[in-house]
């Protein structure tokens, strides 16, 4: 692609949500084909989800519960982090806590992104049904665009 159609595109800093699910790993490969075509630069974001933590004493059975977390969340931030690298992308990495939706918008709004991609279908079962969808927050809430990449996986079922 051309430099002129390249600068065309304006997606310069995309912001990668990833909890390293399968569904989120073809955001991921989305985010990283737009970057070439844009040459833009991924940000992978892992937000280790805290609200389990919020009325419960730091025991050693959470203590254990968050080490693991942080271990996955850095297995998911560090898959884009290869796949970027592997395509030649400008890649770094995030990993902060809160409440998922609330701080990918929040990093989205104070990074100044171009657009968030992300998958959509990541964790399922009750906290889903209770905490609604991830995705379905931020396309409602962004201020910047949103590219929500279905997994082939989620359209064969």
């Amino acid at each position: 692609m051309n430099r002129e159609r390249r600068n065309e595109l304006g997606f310069k800093k995309i912001l990668v949500p990833t909890d390293g699910s399968e569904f989120t790993k073809y955001a991921v490969d989305k985010a990283i084909e737009l970057a070439e075509l844009s040459g833009g630069k991924v940000t992978a974001l892992f937000v280790l989800d805290k609200t389990i933590y919020t009325s419960s004493p730091m025991d050693t059975a959470l203590v254990n519960v968050y080490d693991t977390l942080e271990k996955e969340g850095r297995r998911a931030t560090g898959y884009v982090v290869e796949r970027a690298r592997e395509a030649g992308v400008e890649v770094e990495e995030k990993f902060l806590e809160g409440t998922p939706a609330k701080v990918i918008l929040q990093e989205a709004e104070e990074g100044e992104y171009d657009v968030i991609v992300m998958g959509s279908l990541g964790r399922a079962g009750i906290s889903k049904l209770l905490m609604g969808s991830v995705a379905e927050k931020i396309v409602q809430n962004s201020k910047c665009p949103v590219m929500v990449a279905k997994s082939p996986a989620v359209s064969k079922e």
